[in-house]
Order: C-alpha cells, then structure tokens, then sequence
C-alpha cells in the first residue's frame, strides 16, 4: 500500500429490505451500530472512509462519505462502484439474501393476499466483488452465524476469496441490536484473533488496528 495518501477503506453497515409491496419488506434485525464503530475507527486512525449503508436509526460519522441505499442490489450497485479505488472492504452489512419474486406496485389488501410467498435469492454481494479482487485489495468479511460458528466462517473466508473473516454470533444475546461484540478473526492463512467481549466500539479499534497491522507487512 502507497505511504503518499491515506487507505481508501470501503465499509458496508445495517440490514438490507426487500419488499413485498410499497409498505411491506422483509429484512433482519440488524443495527448498523458494528459497521458505523469500524468506520470511525477507520476514520480516526487517518484512513479515507466510504460507508455504503442500509436503513438504520444511526447518523452518519463525522468525516465519512456516506451513501444511504435499501435493497441489495442498491447495496450491491453502491459498492461495485466503488470497489475499484478502495484499498480495504469490510462488509459488515446484514445483506437478506432472498427477496419476493412478486413485488406488487400498489399496498395488497389484507382480503387479496396470497399467505404463501414464493421468494429467490438476491445476489452474494461479497462472493460477487470478491471475484474481482486485486493483489494489493485487502477483503475482509462478516460471518453472522447462530451455531458452529468458527466452521460456517472458515467456509465462508475461502468459499468467498476473502483475506479475513470475523466470525461472531447473533444467537439469542449475541451481536445483533446490541452495543457489545465479540469477534474471532480468521485470517486466509489459519491465523485468528479473538477481539472482545467489548463493546462495539473497543471491538472495531482492535480490528482495524490488526487490519493496519497486517497492511505494514504487505
């Protein structure tokens, strides 16, 4: 990485919603409050920070470009567009990873509608930019898992031509909605690091400092 200019961090943060009709989407519970944490302390350490983010209750950081988006592939656009110039993507985003095959242009009443919903996968937003990554790109995912979640992560981190994986659970009390977080990194060649419990905000220093670290020996 060039000394001359700042990293060019990319994060993506909150859940994403595909609807149903104008009123009705589903989506999932997460908070944004992890992806909005890593993104300040991307910030504070002197890295350029863009945050793609989904609908969440939270303002943007100081110091951070922000772009708002709703659906996947709003989020899925966003970061495509961006990709190319950053140096570090770190996709904390709680991507649905299905959505209606129908969406209705106009509120269904409740008396026309069918209680049997056929759904299709919306696209891996991480496997799909991850495809594309250079040598000098540092990609670094999120993997949400309520069981065995050390081995859904370590599938994820090579199934999706990842650098690192942070691997943490959202059982009942784990990370989602709350302002605590405990990670395990996994890093492409077998090496981890546990970050946390801590809150969120200790938890994402820790990460970036070890992103930072790991960026000096590159």
């Amino acid at each position: 990485m060039s000394k001359l200019r700042p990293i060019r961090c990319l994060i993506t943060a909150g859940p994403t919603r595909e609807w149903l009709d104008p009123v009705r989407f589903i989506t999932n519970p997460s908070s944004g409050k992890m992806g909005y944490a890593i993104a300040e302390a991307a910030r504070d350490i002197g890295w350029a920070v863009e945050l793609v983010s989904g609908p969440v209750a939270l303002a943007a950081p100081d110091g951070v470009t922000r772009e708002m988006v709703v659906t996947g592939e709003d989020m899925l656009s966003a970061v495509q567009q961006r990709f190319p110039a950053c140096d570090v993507l770190i996709k904390t985003a709680a991507v649905c990873d299905m959505r209606p095959r129908q969406r209705d242009d106009h509120k269904v009443k409740k008396r026309d509608m069918a209680w049997t919903v056929e759904f299709e996968p919306t696209a891996d937003i991480l496997k799909t930019v991850a495809a594309s990554k250079r040598a000098d790109q540092l990609v670094v995912g999120f993997a949400a898992e309520t069981q065995d979640v050390e081995a859904y992560a370590r599938k994820k981190l090579t199934e999706k031509n990842l650098d690192f994986i942070c691997a943490n659970s959202v059982a009942v009390g784990g990370a989602f909605e709350s302002d605590c977080n405990e990670i395990l990194l996994i890093g492409v060649n077998g090496e981890t690091s546990k970050l946390g419990p801590a809150s969120k905000i200790e938890v994402a220093r820790l990460l970036i400092s070890h992103l930072a670290d790991f960026l000096d020996l590159v």
